[in-house]
């Protein structure tokens, strides 16, 4: 058993010290296929009655990406989400692209999705103490709902206010908070959980 805990462990710690040692080509196709695999994510969607913003399953990706290929590579790859998504893939949610789309009700949270991304892969990088399960949730939890929400609730509240129907600030909290918290709480643990299973500890 031990044997086994010990070849597990050393494995994973191969693999992600394969990811970190990479070549910046390969860093780059990773950061390609993580954007891809955001943009996938991205068309798992609820739509609500009340708010331009919808429920997506991206966040998840989003989160991941900075776990997996750290700060730098982990931030690039929602650049190349959001830059391929204006020029010409619409992987947006719903299938949508342009740039008027990234510039609608969801700008705030485009831009915190490169925000949050960035703080995972910094935490991953720099602080291998903060790699257990609980600290990651706080991480994760950390970039969730301050880094992603606070740029995009005042992107939506400009979005807003742009077309004429300033919002107060408990009606702005219902329209790009309140509703996705139980799920984010989920997609938070989840990726905490991937933390523990696949991030080496020393």
């Amino acid at each position: 058993m031990n044997i086994n805990i010990d070849s597990y462990c050393s494995a994973r710690k191969n693999v992600f010290e394969r990811i970190q040692d990479a070549g910046t080509a390969t860093k780059i196709l990773m950061s390609f296929m993580m954007a891809c695999i955001t943009g996938i994510m991205a068309q798992v969607i609820i739509p609500l009655p009340w708010t331009p913003v919808p429920i997506t399953a991206q966040t998840f990706a989003v989160l991941c990406s900075g776990l997996f290929l750290g700060k730098k590579y982990g931030c690039l790859s929602q650049i190349i989400y959001i830059v391929l998504g204006i020029a010409f893939i619409p992987w947006f949610g719903g299938m949508t692209g342009g740039l008027d789309i990234f510039l609608g009700s969801t700008f705030g949270f485009f831009i915190g999705f490169i925000i949050a991304s960035y703080f995972v892969g910094l935490i991953t990088e720099r602080y291998v103490k903060a790699r257990n399960f609980t600290r990651m949730t706080i991480t994760i939890g950390i970039a969730n709902f301050a880094l992603i929400y606070i740029p995009g609730l005042a992107g939506l509240a400009l979005f807003l206010g742009i077309q004429g129907t300033p919002i107060g600030i408990v009606s702005l909290l219902m329209m790009g908070l309140v509703p996705f918290i139980a799920g984010d709480i989920v997609k938070i643990l989840g990726v905490a959980s991937i933390s523990k299973v696949f991030l080496p500890k020393d």
